[in-house]
């Protein structure tokens, strides 16, 4: 059983070592270029975005997404996805990884990669998206 435990142990450490190395780095990732969106921006989608939104994001991000919400941490604070300021690229793409695999080394903002499906991301791409366009960002 001690084997077992340690070996189990030993591969958590590896795979969170990982983590960083696929973090989106600032500017976006110029792969991302060839990956598009595969749900499109429907007011079905942007619901289901807004309700897994609501779940997984606003506790950080906030409700309206100004990066203002319950538990923000203050050093970094999230992005204010409203904004036309995109750190880390401004394309679904970009957005979805992001999403998907944690913006940073920092680990402050863990990724969604192995919790939800890939839809529910693009949901939550599709909302973000929506918020940063009615504030009349990219």
């Amino acid at each position: 059983m001690t084997k077992v435990f340690t070996a189990v142990a030993v591969g958590s450490l590896w795979l969170v070592s990982l983590a960083p190395a696929h973090a989106q780095k600032p500017g976006g990732d110029p792969a991302s270029k060839a990956i598009k969106n595969p749900v499109p921006a429907t007011a079905a989608s942007i619901a289901a975005g807004k309700a897994a939104y609501a779940k997984r994001c606003s506790h950080c991000h906030g409700a309206s997404g100004a990066g203002d919400g319950r538990f923000a941490p203050k050093d970094p604070s999230p992005p204010d996805l409203t904004d036309a300021k995109w750190d880390r690229g401004s394309g679904e793409a970009d957005i979805f990884l992001v999403i998907w695999n944690g913006p940073s080394e920092d680990g402050k903002m863990r990724p969604l990669k192995g919790t939800v499906a890939e839809k529910e991301v693009w949901n939550i791409v599709n909302y973000v998206r929506s918020l940063s366009q009615k504030a009349g960002a990219p």
